[in-house]
């Protein structure tokens, strides 16, 4: 396995966030520059997942159309079903 190098950033961010991040980095035992790559890793994966989920989302947007006799014959069915449990 190799180590991961390190590549030093400089980044501005506002005051208030700056001491929010101090603050939690202290809290949760880590450095300042382990808290930032954390929240960039996870920023990252969340962006990643968003993409999948557009992607899928778009995949079946519309059904296939031989799904679509199965569609009708579910929705006949649950139909029926009800109309069942109302006698």
């Amino acid at each position: 396995m190799t180590q991961e190098q390190n590549v030093k950033r400089g980044v501005s961010i506002g005051r208030e966030l700056a001491e929010e991040a101090d603050a939690l980095a202290r809290e949760m035992g880590v450095t300042r520059s382990r808290l930032y790559s954390m929240a960039l890793r996870d920023f990252m994966r969340r962006r990643e997942n968003a993409g999948l989920l557009e992607r899928l989302n778009e995949a079946y947007r519309e059904p296939d159309p031989g799904d679509e006799a199965l569609i009708e014959g579910a929705k006949r069915y649950s139909r029926r079903l009800l109309d069942e449990e109302e006698r």
